[in-house]
């Protein structure tokens, strides 16, 4: 994204947006670098789990003061040409509405169910709220990719998902 550089003069608004996300991303940032002081960790291991967390503070502190010297100093982010896209037209309730009631059904079911078919009616019921009218085809797919991502997360990472139903079978 580029950003224009007209500097504003002594009565111009500074964009306050900006000045916000700054604010938002030294929060972050302090509050991250604090709970890093708070970590207890042994002698044993020389880096520690102390070492990613001060970066990622510092880093969030560092770019904080950066946007903040960028939007005192006038430099404002160049406005979106925007997609295709009619920004007239309403949002379509209905849709995202269904896409809430497929994550709720997730999120009640995937203990009971697990992931293998949790994951399978994730896809489909995701693609049917986006308009997909191939339900055989759709659960098809959605039952790989739950399983492969199941499988996954189990050998791969050695990160056990739920199994469900399928214990014992997966």
């Amino acid at each position: 994204m580029s950003t224009t550089t007209t500097r504003p003069t002594d009565g111009a608004v500074r964009d306050l947006p900006q000045l916000g996300l700054a604010a938002l991303l030294a929060v972050t940032g302090g509050y991250t670098v604090y709970d890093a002081s708070t970590l207890e960790v042994g002698f044993a291991d020389p880096v520690g789990p102390r070492v990613f967390p001060y970066v990622v503070g510092a880093v969030l502190l560092v770019l904080a003061a950066l946007l903040v010297l960028a939007t005192l100093r006038g430099d404002r982010p160049e406005e979106e040409g925007g997609e295709d896209i009619d920004l007239t037209q309403p949002a379509d309730w209905e849709t995202v509405l269904k896409l809430v009631g497929v994550l709720v059904f997730t999120i009640a079911t995937v203990g009971f169910l697990g992931w293998a078919i949790t994951g399978a009616a994730l896809f489909a019921g995701a693609t049917w709220a986006l308009g997909s009218r191939t339900l055989v085809r759709d659960v098809l797919i959605g039952a790989v990719l739950s399983v492969t991502s199941w499988y996954a997360f189990y050998v791969g990472l050695g990160i056990p998902l739920s199994p469900g139903l399928l214990d014992g079978v997966l």
